[in-house]
């Protein structure tokens, strides 16, 4: 089953012309906003002014120190005003800056380090130690280590961030780079095997902000933007970068993470004085927030739209956040490959349960097994169409091939569409579970437990009984103070699903294992049954 044609046509957007620099046109849409705040963090507030002259310095930098067209610049850093500064001048200068993890080991640094070939890296102090140990294991030799906010003096022949910036006049014009030029990498979250390096265009993140960020979310010059989500996920580029320097909006970076606490100082204004009216979460963030006893009462924030993605999101959750909040989340589903949302609820109309319609400039198939469309309301495979679909996986034929199929992107979801054109998310296509013959989906039988008053969150998985056949466990997190019991809990879902889909077996656990997105890694639950006795 596809979206229908009047739905995925971006016709009525103009299209980037063959010579384009994607971060020379964010600097140009900003051009009359010289004095106006592009982002606040922890230590200040930097100007689309200042954004701009500093942007020019470091790619005038990175040609002092001989980095040349499409070579790549491994980019670690958390998220502050120097990220944009160092993610955007390296695309000025034509180098491709590969965004990668904080939260990550030396021993995956390592590995980006020889996949990307990177001849030098951008870090943040904190995370330093963590790249020279990377170093120390790898063979490939970078030229040059730039340290941002050092935390201790540097005395291996790294540079500091800022003297570099200073120590350049701006580069007077942008690399002559073309709309299908390689822009920059984002590495896959690795949910299984190793994470693939995923190459995206100049062009690729000017659909993203045309078609979605200013056609489906609606953002205006005067919004302030904070995203919960980080700067090297692709959500989070989108949401803290791209999209708020697309239409001059002002942006809260935060470096820490985002537990609770943290993110209520931000949307109650407590940093740089400006309270987020856009905010950008995932639903086990939403979820910690809505549990928490410091929860901010509405009349603290300014949020007039919350967005969420990452995982879909549990309608019980959308639910009491509007009746807290008094605003919508406006669920979407996007990947890496796909560079941000293609299928999205919308402001003022949202339907809970769903993951919405496809973005207009999109195309969505649900296929299965056979050459037949599927009908509605079963399980498929979803793939699809779109103008930010990434260029490959570096070095990685195999996977490219997979994955990028004739204009399609295969996303590794199963989606069931309704009768209203809307999606609602079925799982994984490797987590869906057949039981007596039956297909049942983890995420539904987990989007039930969570509405129990005492269940934080859930996660379900197949598991072999005594004769191999598959039965569904649950593996759930109660509220602080919360109490249920396992017979409880199956009677609950009972009561509110087709019987057979009640899991057969629940153990309780004090944390779920998970990406550093929040993403549940159902493989380690699985991993584990596997060793038990």
């Amino acid at each position: 089953m596809s979206s229908t044609p009047e739905d995925d046509s971006p016709a009525d957007v103009a299209a980037p012309p063959a010579r384009f620099n994607f971060a020379q046109h964010l600097l140009a849409v900003n051009a009359g906003r010289q004095g106006k705040a592009a982002f606040i963090d922890d230590l200040g507030t930097l100007s689309y002014g200042e954004l701009a002259g500093r942007v020019r310095q470091l790619a005038a930098g990175l040609r002092s120190l001989g980095v040349k067209r499409e070579e790549r610049v491994l980019l670690l850093m958390q998220d502050c005003a120097d990220w944009p500064v160092a993610f955007l001048g390296a695309i000025y200068a034509g180098a491709v800056p590969v965004a990668v993890n904080t939260l990550l080991t030396a021993d995956d640094y390592a590995y980006m380090l020889e996949h990307s070939r990177a001849q030098m890296v951008m870090v943040s102090g904190a995370v330093l130690p963590a790249l020279k140990a990377a170093l120390t294991k790898s063979d490939h030799e970078v030229q040059r280590v730039v340290v941002s906010r050092p935390v201790a003096p540097l005395d291996f022949g790294e540079l500091d961030f800022q003297a570099f910036i200073d120590a350049h006049a701006a580069l007077p014009k942008p690399a002559a780079t073309g709309a299908d030029d390689p822009a920059f990498w984002l590495y896959s979250s690795g949910s299984t095997g190793r994470p693939k390096g995923t190459v995206h265009s100049h062009a690729n993140p000017y659909w993203t902000c045309e078609l979605y960020g200013k056609r489906v979310l609606g953002l205006l010059e005067t919004d302030v933007c904070f995203s919960a989500a980080k700067l090297f996920f692709a959500y989070g580029l989108g949401n803290g970068l791209t999209f708020p320097l697309a239409v001059g909006a002002t942006v809260v970076l935060m470096a820490e993470r985002p537990t609770p606490e943290a993110t209520f100082k931000r949307l109650r204004g407590e940093v740089g004085g400006a309270r987020p009216t856009v905010f950008f979460g995932a639903p086990t963030g939403f979820a910690g927030m809505l549990a928490h006893p410091a929860l901010p009462p509405r009349a603290q924030v300014a949020m007039r739209l919350v967005s969420s993605a990452g995982e879909a999101l549990p309608a019980e959750i959308g639910e009491r956040w509007l009746s807290h909040f008094g605003v919508d989340i406006v669920d979407g589903i996007g990947s890496t490959e796909m560079l941000h949302i293609f299928l999205s609820n919308l402001p003022g109309r949202v339907r809970y349960g769903t993951t919405g319609w496809p973005v207009p400039g999109y195309r969505i198939e649900l296929r299965g097994e056979g050459p037949a469309p599927v009908a509605d309301g079963e399980p498929a495979d979803l793939y699809i169409q779109g103008p930010s679909a990434a260029m490959m996986y570096w070095g990685n034929r195999e996977k490219t091939r997979e994955t990028f199929q004739g204009g399609w992107t295969k996303s590794g979801d199963k989606y069931i569409r309704n009768a209203d054109g809307s999606y609602t998310y079925a799982g994984r296509s490797d987590d869906m579970l057949k039981v007596s013959g039956i297909y049942v989906s983890p995420f539904e039988v987990e989007a039930t437990l969570v509405q129990h008053p005492a269940v934080l969150e859930a996660a379900v998985i197949g598991t072999p009984d005594a004769e191999g056949l598959t039965k569904t466990k649950a593996f759930v997190v109660l509220k602080s103070g919360g109490q249920a019991t396992d017979t409880e809990l199956k009677a609950f879902v009972k009561d509110k699903l087709a019987p057979y889909k009640y899991p057969r077996l629940i153990e309780f656990v004090a944390e779920l294992p998970k990406t550093a997105t929040g993403k549940i890694q159902r493989f380690k639950l699985r991993d584990l049954e596997k060793l038990k006795p």
